[in-house]
């Protein structure tokens, strides 16, 4: 089986039951979402053993995070802090005109003081690919030398990295000077487009940007998601396309994630550029049907779906 590490934070999400205002709602639901450890919780329904590393505060907010993950099927490697705090989002989602609201409180986050000698070097060193996020690097200086750290540790394995630019996080001129330091240790840049577009500081068509970024920071492979519209990659320097389908959306949240992992999935199984996009755009679309942000589909419907996509082209 193959092996995928991932490392970032992690924050639990509070958001009002239905479709009530955060400055309304009397009741919320807690779950567990960061970009990492989404991923890695959809690579592990598709299959892979994955591998979350992290640090938490050592309480129950923070063994809730670890607990969760365990119930995805995803290990962990955590150091545990005395000191600094489990990261809150509060989410707010709005029905059609009202805009979705999402506030992030990471402020002395316990994973923002992480060092490398805190985690467990070798099992990067042996994992088959390592996957890191933008907006963990947005945390701290500290987050941002460990997670280089990793990713020199990574070797030979597949190094992944998403985009990740939120920008209530940080500017677009601070993620774009802190990435440009990790991106030549990256061999798969996946992105949404919005988000690729700021940081790259494109207007062309995602097809011209995408190859466009491929050659000029050398990836081997650049994956632009595009929600319910779908997805295309550039790998090797040949453009493969994936329409999306319309879905009765229940939440959005995951979706990107759930593509990632399913796609690294497919990649990790030998599979071609094409057949992972397949994969990850039916992981996101089923993503979308599923509260909270960490995807539940299993790797049977994924297959399903992924052959109807694929009759489909």
């Amino acid at each position: 089986m193959t092996e995928l590490v991932t490392f970032g934070e992690t924050s639990l999400r509070l958001s009002p039951v239905g479709e009530e205002r955060l400055e309304t709602a009397e009741d919320v639901r807690m779950r567990v979402s960061g970009t990492e450890s989404n991923v890695a919780a959809a690579a592990s329904a598709m299959g892979t053993d994955a591998t979350w590393l992290s640090k938490l505060p050592d309480s129950p907010l923070g063994r809730r995070v670890e607990r969760t993950l365990h119930a995805h099927g995803v290990d962990t490697e955590i150091a545990w802090a005395e000191e600094g705090r489990q990261g809150l989002q509060f989410a707010e989602q709005g029905p059609t005109p009202r805009a979705d609201r999402l506030l992030q409180d990471r402020d002395r986050a316990a994973a923002a003081s992480v060092t490398p000698g805190e985690l467990p070097m070798d099992r990067v060193q042996r994992a088959d690919a390592t996957f890191v996020a933008g907006s963990t690097l947005s945390l701290s200086g500290d987050i941002v030398e460990t997670a280089e750290a990793v990713l020199r540790a990574a070797g030979n394995g597949l190094v992944a990295m998403d985009l990740d630019f939120q920008p209530g996080l940080w500017s677009v001129e601070a993620a774009r000077e802190t990435m440009d330091g990790v991106f030549d240790a990256v061999d798969v840049l996946i992105a949404n487009e919005d988000q690729a577009r700021a940081i790259f500081d494109r207007t062309d068509e995602p097809r011209k940007f995408a190859h466009a970024i491929a050659s000029k920071r050398s990836f081997d492979t650049v994956v632009i998601t595009r929600s319910e519209r779908g997805a295309l990659v550039c790998s090797d320097g040949v453009i493969h396309e994936q329409d999306g389908i319309e879905v009765d959306a229940v939440d959005p949240a995951g979706q990107h994630e759930a593509f990632t992992g399913a796609f690294l999935e497919r990649v990790l199984s030998g599979a071609g550029a094409s057949e992972a996009l397949t994969y990850g755009v039916a992981s996101a679309t089923l993503a979308r049907t599923i509260p909270g942000a960490m995807t539940t589909a299993s790797r049977g419907e994924v297959e399903s779906l992924a052959a109807d996509l694929d009759g489909g082209r």
